[in-house]
């Protein structure tokens, strides 16, 4: 199953959490701030280059004073409405498909 870190899913999930923080009027260090973290941190969740494991995401959702179980339903509404072809891995610009295969990627 390939990895789901650059499908079209992830961007979604990726598109809510940046939505969340700028409704509350955050930059990304004030996030940072509140997580107890570096703010480069939150820029690479935010880019999808680094993941959230689901407690991170607890967290995460916790300092944006975000509901975590209403968060999850939803993103959760939000996917259901991309068909499963979405879940696809979307290659990056420039990548070539064999430098890929060399990095342990689709």
């Amino acid at each position: 199953m390939p990895k789901s870190l650059h499908s079209r899913h992830n961007e979604i999930f990726l598109t809510l959490l940046r939505g969340l923080r700028k409704a509350r009027r955050l930059r990304q260090a004030d996030l940072a701030d509140r997580l107890g973290r570096a703010q480069g941190l939150v820029s690479k969740v935010e880019r999808g280059e680094r993941r959230l494991d689901v407690i991170e995401l607890r967290d995460w959702l916790s300092a944006l004073d975000t509901d975590f179980i209403g968060f999850v339903t939803s993103l959760d509404a939000e996917l259901q409405t991309h068909v499963t072809t979405d879940l696809r891995v979307i290659r990056r610009r420039g990548t070539p498909r064999a430098a890929s295969r060399k990095r342990g990627c689709v």
